[in-house]
């Protein structure tokens, strides 16, 4: 598949009416019923609504007692933090499966930048469309997504796109999607701001882009005025940020028994490689530093690594390098975690050192494989190694 350029590359994912759907995963006799989570208290408050409940006017921070009068069959649930962690892990795990670049802004909701992807899918709805495919079969709940050139437009998109849908907003029609929106949608406008604007005439964010920027200056400050000025145009340069900027990207496990037997051991690190060497493809990156992780049963950890001449994300060559690593450990006892990263990433569309004798073979072997996995699924190709023998036999035959 060739690559294009994303012109909207900003995903923002929001989970629909997590907390609600989390009880009804656990609770499936909750479906279809008008249900909210909050306080059960006389002065308690809703932190989410289902959709059922919100068509009777329920909403968030509302107080529990004046949603039950809206809606008198309204089930309310007290809240389990705990639970919403949890799903919230789980969920942000296939976030960062797509790209390490998530900039995480609730427990239910983030943006992601998808711009690496475009070698692994035509545009930036076919990556939502197996996102929220994904987080639906691997969790059972539900994502809207909005898709924009901007961490704003994406934002608003994803409220539009509710519930269970995407929505893109083309760059080139950014300022005719903005333009009926209330101006409260904008960020950087709260109550005194809103009554200002409103002197000016101004309830929508088409009549603030008909503004000139000195006139918005010289009424609410230079900062602001020129900060909204920018926004109404749909102009928005922040980019996503992580939690923290990937310097690595790792896959490990702690396992249930120790492994003994050097063969399991390294299967399992051949099958940790895989995975690995996928998520960098996904994401854009190489890398050119490789560390395996071995902890034993007193919990002592040793690591190694090592730094190729060439960065890479195939398979096959990050396993040569594991594999070497796992003979510096020394003499294996029993296992506990085994775990392999990657470090030193650059961006798969830097120029390379061209070599001698150099052949991109297993390139075009991990992009025919890549291809196959997004038709089909991950693990529809493995490396023959993990496939078992009864697999094989039925496959040769």
């Amino acid at each position: 598949m060739t690559g294009v350029t994303f012109t909207e590359p900003i995903l923002h994912v929001d989970m629909d009416a997590f907390f609600v759907a989390v009880e009804r995963r656990r609770r499936p006799e909750l479906g279809g019923r008008p249900v909210a989570v909050g306080g059960t208290g006389p002065r308690g408050v809703v932190a989410s609504a289902s959709y059922e409940a919100r068509a009777f006017g329920v909403r968030s921070a509302m107080p529990t007692a004046r949603a039950r009068r809206l809606c008198p069959d309204l089930v309310v649930v007290a809240p389990d933090h705990a639970a919403y962690v949890q799903a919230s892990e789980e969920v942000f795990e296939i976030f960062r499966s797509f790209t390490p670049r998530v900039e995480g802004l609730s427990l239910d909701e983030a943006f992601l930048d998808v711009s690496g992807l475009r070698l692994h899918h035509p545009d930036p709805e076919a990556v939502a469309t197996e996102l929220r495919r994904r987080i639906r079969e691997r969790t059972g709940l539900v994502a809207s997504v909005g898709i924009a050139s901007t961490k704003l437009v994406a934002k608003l998109a994803s409220a539009d796109a509710k519930p269970d849908g995407v929505l893109r907003v083309p760059v080139d029609e950014v300022e005719r999607y903005l333009a009926p929106k209330p101006v409260r949608a904008l960020w950087g406008v709260g109550e005194a701001t809103h009554a200002a604007l409103e002197r000016l005439g101004v309830t929508t964010v088409g009549d603030l882009a008909a503004l000139t920027p000195r006139v918005l200056e010289r009424e609410l400050g230079a900062a602001l005025g020129a900060h909204l000025s920018r926004m109404a145009r749909g102009i928005d340069p922040r980019p996503v940020v992580a939690e923290s900027e990937v310097k690595s990207v790792s896959v490990e496990r702690t396992y249930p028994a120790d492994l003994t037997d050097r063969a399991h051991i390294e299967a399992e690190l051949l099958k940790h490689t895989d995975r690995l060497a996928y998520r960098l493809r996904r994401a854009g990156l190489r890398a050119r530093t490789i560390t395996l992780k071995v902890r034993f049963p007193d919990f002592s950890t040793v690591t190694r690594s090592h730094t190729r001449s060439e960065p890479t994300a195939t398979t096959p060559e990050l396993y040569d390098d594991v594999r070497r690593l796992l003979a510096r450990v020394g003499p294996l006892r029993a296992v506990r975690l085994l775990g392999v990263g990657a470090g030193g990433l650059e961006p798969a569309a830097a120029p390379r050192q061209l070599q001698v004798g150099a052949d991109d073979g297993w390139e075009r072997v991990s992009e025919a494989v890549d291809a196959v996995r997004e038709r089909f699924g991950a693990d529809a190709v493995v490396p023959a190694r993990l496939v078992p023998e009864s697999r094989q036999g039925r496959a040769s035959s």
